[in-house]
């Protein structure tokens, strides 16, 4: 659709699509946005982007069997450049993943808070919610220690008991109370799109994210996560700049259901997220999420990565 007509488009349904609290918000996004984002898109070169995006690994994807410091060194050694690391509330191992990711000569680029499944932003029992934020708190610091700069949150849960509404605003001001604490730490609180039945469009997370109008309230994007309901080269162009970091894995379609699969093995169309991420201008980290396994299972995601991402030979 062409920019003029996108923006009439914008003008006459958005009132009629939206409920009341998000229309003038989600308008005044959709009318400055897309324009510029167009703009950028045909001035930046499909893969200008991909030599400068870091290729990650989820700690959890390195073997169990070994210790801490020797994951961090096989990470090294099959060629990811930093690493994913998920919130530790024990001081003493949090150390010891600074010391071991150190000595590996790799960094920890992220943090995966892990409170927010079990104790969601967005229920209505108060201590649920205060054990959200005390998760989310340590991930902060956590964060600062291993010297990460963003963590991730999946920020609410829509469920028999929390309405979409509920969700979104409960979820907003639970965030708000650690805007303040990222903003000292220096860390960004990257909200992620997972299967929560929450932030379902890409259009509806920027509205999320720009009505906290603060730089420290970004988006991580998940490549394989959207191909169920949507295509992650048009969320990658709608969120655009928000993108801070992103997830790697690819997702199958069947006749009698669906499954998470190797990169390059389902129906991501990693051509169309490469030049996505290039006209952008992506310059972030780029984190496999997948299951577990050893070195040369590791080694050939790596190079999976190198390939249908990087456009390395």
């Amino acid at each position: 659709m062409r920019n003029s007509s996108r923006r009439q488009f914008v003008k006459s349904s958005v009132a009629a699509t939206l409920t009341a609290p998000l229309n003038a918000s989600l308008a005044a996004s959709l009318l400055r946005e897309p324009g510029s984002l167009d703009e950028a898109a045909r001035a930046v070169p499909s893969d200008s982007a991909a030599v400068s995006i870091k290729k990650g690994v989820l700690l959890g994807m390195l073997p169990e069997k070994l210790s801490i410091a020797d994951r961090f060194k096989m990470a090294h050694d099959v060629g990811f450049e930093v690493v994913q690391a998920p919130t530790a509330t024990d001081e003493r191992i949090a150390e010891e993943i600074k010391k071991s990711a150190d000595a590996a000569s790799m960094r920890i680029d992220s943090v995966m808070n892990m409170a927010h499944w079990k104790y969601p932003l967005s229920s209505g029992d108060p201590a649920v919610v205060e054990q959200s934020l005390a998760g989310m708190r340590t991930s902060l610091r956590n964060a600062k220690l291993w010297g990460a700069d963003a963590v991730l949150l999946v920020p609410a849960v829509v469920n028999p008991q929390t309405s979409y509404r509920e969700a979104w605003t409960r979820s907003q001001e639970q965030i708000r109370k650690l805007i303040p604490l990222a903003e000292e730490l220096k860390v960004v609180i990257a909200i992620e799109e997972v299967w929560n039945k929450f932030l379902l469009s890409p259009l509806e997370m920027v509205t999320y994210i720009e009505e906290f109008r603060s730089p420290w309230i970004k988006s991580w994007f998940d490549v394989g996560n959207v191909v169920l309901y949507g295509y992650p080269q048009d969320w990658i162009r709608t969120l655009g700049k928000r993108i801070v970091k992103v997830h790697l894995k690819d997702f199958k379609r069947k006749e009698n259901g669906y499954a998470w699969v190797n990169l390059g093995e389902g129906d991501v169309d990693w051509q169309a997220v490469r030049q996505a991420f290039g006209e952008i201008a992506f310059s972030g980290s780029a984190i496999v999420e997948l299951e577990s396994g050893d070195e040369a299972y590791l080694r050939d995601v790596s190079n999976r990565v190198d390939r249908l991402l990087l456009a390395r030979p």
